[in-house]
């Protein structure tokens, strides 16, 4: 039944392999997002490929690409435009900033202060910028691949939990395999050997593939016991003794989404709880806000998850 679905997530692993080595977790996750047109966020130490995995998808995905990078001195206007006086028409006209894009590559997104992190929020919701009372229409398939270093990291500002929230999935990006980075270190490990220069030998997907994967979707069933389980999920995330800020409704509603599209990448026409277990902690572990306490005896959101995941009865 899930035959695009899952030949989606081939094409993506045969085209980003050609840049990023051992990428094959990250992978699902994205193509988790790019069929629910949910935004991502990339987390893990400097020098692990976060921008260069972005960057292999927006080739892989084509359309317009824009980059912004991260900076303690970066404006809401540097990122949203401005309006600019036009001689001859003696009037202001508006100049689009890169976030009109199809795909918008925010790199070390936590480097940028809260106002200018603040800039993305409607647009990551709605799909639209404000300016001056009017409303500037972005691309329907706008997405926002946004990377970021841990904030205990020097120059670092912490992302609002409204910010997060509009994140589908986080993308943990750990140390690769000895395998791995033994390839990575072989494949570029020549003074003339880039891995951007690799980019060009992406082959762009077809939109028409995309569609049809997300057609695939609408038709996998999710039951009423289904459906309570991740308000179980929800529920208990909020009433944790570890957490001041559980899930949201939103993300409730992205989990269940993730987990349509993790039956369909499994190629099962209907969700089991294994498929909500599966995805839960790249979609609940970023929502999650510890209590000091937690934090401060070395509890990370993952252990919550697990924690969570756990102690909730599954449905029979």
């Amino acid at each position: 039944m899930s035959a695009s679905i899952r030949r989606l997530e081939e094409l993506l692993l045969r085209e980003l392999g050609r840049v990023v080595i051992g990428a094959e977790t990250p992978v699902r996750a994205l193509t988790v997002a790019l069929v629910a047109r949910g935004h991502v966020l990339v987390q893990g130490v400097p020098g692990l490929g976060k921008t260069l995995l972005a960057k292999a998808l927006a080739r892989a995905l084509g359309g317009e690409f824009k980059r912004i990078q991260g900076t303690a001195d970066l404006m809401p206007s540097d990122i949203i435009g401005v309006h600019v006086l036009d001689e001859a028409q003696r009037t202001f006209v508006f100049r689009p900033g890169p976030l009109f894009a199809d795909v918008l590559l925010v790199d070390e997104i936590n480097r940028a202060g809260p106002k200018t992190q603040s800039a993305l929020l409607e647009a990551m919701e709605e799909r639209q910028v404000s300016v001056e009372r009017s409303a500037w229409p972005l691309p329907p398939d706008f997405l926002v691949i946004a990377t970021q270093n841990p904030r205990e990291f020097e120059g670092t500002y912490p992302l609002p939990e409204s910010q997060l929230d509009r994140f589908m999935l986080r993308i943990d990006m750990d140390y690769p395999a000895r395998e791995a980075e033994a390839a990575i270190l072989t494949r570029y490990g020549g003074v003339t050997s880039v891995p951007q220069a690799l980019l060009g030998e992406i082959t762009v997907l077809g939109r028409d593939l995309i569609g049809e994967a997300r057609a695939e979707v609408e038709r996998i069933h999710v039951a009423d016991a289904l459906a309570a389980y991740v308000l179980d999920l929800a529920r208990a995330s909020r009433e944790h003794t570890r957490l001041t800020l559980g899930l949201s409704t939103r993300g409730a509603l992205s989990l269940l989404k993730a987990a349509r599209i993790a039956a369909g990448l499994r190629g099962g026409d209907f969700v089991t709880p294994d498929d909500v277990k599966d995805i839960a902690a790249p979609v609940m572990a970023h929502r999650l806000v510890l209590t000091p306490e937690a934090a401060l005896e070395g509890v990370t959101d993952l252990d919550v998850v697990r924690a969570v995941l756990a102690e909730t009865p599954v449905p029979r």
